[in-house]
Order: C-alpha cells, then structure tokens, then sequence
C-alpha cells in the first residue's frame, strides 16, 4: 500500500532508540523527512547518522532536549519547524512499590510522560490546523487502560496521555487533521531490554528464560511473546498517513492481544 506520505515532514520525541527510532525508521522508509529528539546528545547524534545511512533519500535531523528540564523543552519548541507529523512517543517507566513513589517520582512521570505530549501538541497543532493538513499520534500503552500494581505512577500517566488525545481531537472537527493514540503491548524496547537483563541477572537465569517467564505471567496475551518495537512503529506510520483518514480521537490497540475489555 502506498502511504502517500512523500515529502511529509515528522518529529518523533524520544526516538534516539526503542520504538522512537523504529517510529522514525518506519516514517522515513516512506519518504518522510524526519526530525530524532533524545537527550543525550552523543546518543542522538549517532542515531541521526545511522538513519541517514539506511535512508538517503530523506532528510533526517536531530534536536536534543530533555523533557523532564523545562528551559531544554522551551529551546527545542523555540527550534522546531512547522510539522506535518508529530509522535509524542517520549516516556518514562519503572517496576517501583507504590508506596516508595514519591512525590517527586509523581510530578517526574508527568512531566515527562504528559507535559511533553501538551507543550509540543501546543507549539505545533495550530500550525496544522492553518495547513489543514496534520497528524499527532501518542504512543501510549495497555497500562493506561489496566494499570500494573507495580508501575501505578507510570500506568497513570498513560491513562492521562489518552485523555489529552481524545481532548486534543476535538480541536480537529471538520478538518483533515486527526489525534490518535496507540495502545502498545509489551514490547521489547531498548529500556524494557536493560530491565529483563536486570531482572534475570538477579534470579541468575537467562535472558531468553526472563522473557518467556514474563510473557508466560501474562495470561491474556494472544501473541505469546514481546512486542517488537517495529511492530509498534507499523501502526503508528499507518495512522499518520492519508491511508488512515477516518481515524480520529481513538485509541488503536497494538497490544498483542493483552486487553481483554472492549474500548
């Protein structure tokens, strides 16, 4: 299928690794200009380069910027261009006790998880609206919808995430604009990767052995195993597309088959 997606121009926040990059690889396969963003600058820059090899035929950029340090999110607004694409893909996660969340962790997990989703969909939706021509795509999560016992903070700010698209949608009545999210399963990015590592140097078993325990404790999976972060970055490159015209103010499952409950 032809995406129709040449000469488009995306910015993918948190894309330096993950389902960022496979987001910004993805987008770029179809001939969109693409802008990486991560907040190592040593990290982004090779990014960039590895993309510009696999992708000659597009113009692929970077801009750092931590979204969690308020003056790094006010540069990057202040440099980024007009775009045709945005992916608030960006995010923290961790496996924490609730009662050990702090405050702190609290306000770090929306800034981060929420506040960067908001600030960027403000700098760039009017823009679109103008253009009449535009796509914001949040890469959620099923724990937005079923928050784990052991990752409250991060599966509540997934759940404000999809509020703020279905909200953000409702800008868009009547114009070729849309908002969606996508609802990612377990998947195997670069973070959830380090953590199984973690986890299965601890229990001293291996990798492969970690992974299959953990895809085995979840009994409604339908895909019986991770998610790769490609996978994730299909739907999402479909969404943002012409293709996906009709697609507005909803929440596309891309989760393996994890949920059990109707949207």
């Amino acid at each position: 299928m032809d995406l129709r997606l040449t000469g488009k121009t995306a910015f993918v926040s948190g894309s330096s690794q993950g389902i960022g990059f496979a987001t910004a690889r993805a987008l770029a396969g179809e001939g969109v200009d693409v802008i990486l963003n991560g907040r190592d600058a040593v990290r982004l820059d090779a990014a960039v380069e590895a993309l510009r090899r696999e992708a000659p035929g597009v113009a692929v950029s970077g801009l750092a910027g931590d979204f969690a340090v308020a003056g790094d999110v006010d540069r990057l607004c202040e440099r980024l261009p007009g775009v045709d694409i945005l992916v608030n893909n960006v995010g923290l996660f961790e496996l924490k006790p609730f009662e050990l969340i702090s405050d702190d962790d609290w306000r770090l997990y929306f800034e981060v998880n929420v506040l960067s989703g908001v600030r960027l969909a403000r700098r760039l939706l009017p823009g679109m609206l103008d253009r009449g021509w535009g796509r914001i795509v949040f890469v959620s999560s099923e724990s937005g919808v079923d928050v784990p016992a052991d990752m409250i903070h991060y599966g509540t700010s997934k759940t404000a995430m999809l509020s703020v698209g279905n909200g953000l949608a409702k800008l868009t009545k009547g114009t070729a604009v849309t908002v969606n999210s996508v609802l990612g399963g377990p998947t195997y990015s670069d973070g959830v990767a380090r953590t199984v590592k973690s986890l299965a140097g601890a229990q001293a078993i291996g990798e492969e052995q970690m992974k299959a325990a953990i895809i085995g404790a979840t009994a409604t999976s339908l895909l019986g195993r991770f998610i790769e972060p490609a996978e994730i970055a299909n739907a999402v490159t479909f969404i943002a597309s012409p293709a996906a015209s009709a697609i507005n103010g909803t929440a596309v499952r891309v989760d393996g088959g994890v949920l059990t409950t109707l949207l």
